[in-house]
């Protein structure tokens, strides 16, 4: 190594925060005080990759912290995409994807680096996640094969018994133990550069969902550990942009499983996916057109009608699914729009 490259790494930023917004103004004021809060004993750098936000929030960015990197899009390109122009732009040793809406507890951010910087096999690594009430958010899941959205879309993974039930998102473990896991969910993932250098950047063709599960199970593939540790704890809001969407969300984050089965599973397990996910909004459909017709009138009804029109564009929009997850070309008719507000779960 020469001194300049040697002089060079040596000035790198202990841990770059990459944060991919679109419309969380205050929330994301919240966050980028929090981080620079939570720079406590190593040095860290924040890029923020607006996603075509229209509500202020880069302006609010530019004048309030200035000393974000800050990179606009043109239009939303998603969440994966976001996050790997971020991470091209990211120059620190330890890498964080953070969700805008999250707020940093304490030394977690240095916790993160230590870990990382002691566990030298970890690929991807997540903290524990609490709501905004203080209480546990299940974070980091098992893979999302068709047999564990299938417990989930019944209901059957909220049983307590059996256990094995609530296996995709391990619903009887409180978080408060080391152990490896599937997925590290996005609103907190911890990964180093040599690992992005040896996986590859998140798959953009994920527009929301599934992606983090993807670039987990790459890594686990490569030979890197993907774990959790109670190091530390962050505040998760959770969907604020999400909840911005609604049936189109739904066919994203649809679409987002899909592809991951077909990719991971094989094209047999994209096709049952998508029948179990067109099955499910079908039958939600039909449930709330009974309710509707049962409501009598006033707002019981109303809001019946609502929940019934919903599904009933989801099951009409399910071609795009097909074309999204990359199961058939997309026909004409069924060009699919990605419109703004995917990218934030």
């Amino acid at each position: 190594m020469n001194s300049a490259h040697a002089a060079s790494t040596a000035r790198r930023p202990d841990l770059s925060v990459v944060i991919v917004s679109w419309n969380t103004h205050d929330e994301l004021r919240a966050c980028l005080a929090s981080v620079f809060a939570g720079f406590r004993g190593i040095s860290g750098e924040v890029i923020v990759v607006d996603n075509a936000s229209t509500d202020g929030s880069a302006e609010m960015v530019k004048a309030s912290f200035p000393q974000v990197q800050l990179v606009c899009t043109a239009q939303n390109l998603g969440f994966a995409a976001g996050c790997s122009i971020g991470l091209d732009v990211a120059w620190g040793r330890c890498l964080l994807l953070l969700n805008p809406d999250t707020i940093v507890v304490d030394d977690v951010l240095a916790a993160t680096v230590r870990y990382l910087d002691d566990h030298p096999d970890v690929g991807a690594f997540g903290c524990r996640v609490l709501n905004a009430d203080g209480t546990l958010q299940l974070s980091c899941f098992r893979d999302p094969s068709v047999l564990n959205t299938a417990l989930g879309l019944t209901g059957l993974a909220k049983l307590p018994w059996p256990r094995s039930f609530g296996r995709e998102r391990m619903t009887h473990w409180l978080r408060d133990s080391e152990r490896d896991v599937d997925v590290v969910t996005g609103c907190y993932l911890a990964t180093r550069r040599e690992v992005v250098d040896d996986v590859g950047p998140l798959d953009s063709g994920y527009f929301f969902c599934g992606e983090e599960a993807d670039w987990c199970r790459r890594m686990r593939a490569k030979g890197w550990a993907v774990r959790f540790a109670p190091v530390g704890d962050i505040i998760h809001l959770g969907g604020v942009a999400g909840r911005k969407l609604s049936e189109r969300r739904d066919l994203l984050g649809m679409a987002g499983l899909v592809r991951y089965a077909h990719h991971h599973d094989g094209r047999l397990a994209g096709w049952v996916m998508w029948a179990l996910l067109w099955l499910h909004a079908a039958s939600r459909a039909l449930a709330f057109g009974v309710i509707a017709r049962a409501a009598g009138s006033g707002e019981g009804r109303r809001a019946a009608r609502t929940r019934r029109d919903h599904h009933r564009r989801v099951v009409r929009g399910h071609a795009e699914v097909r074309a999204l997850a990359g199961l058939h070309p997309p026909r004409q008719r069924d060009r699919v729009s990605r419109p703004a507000g995917a990218s934030i779960r």
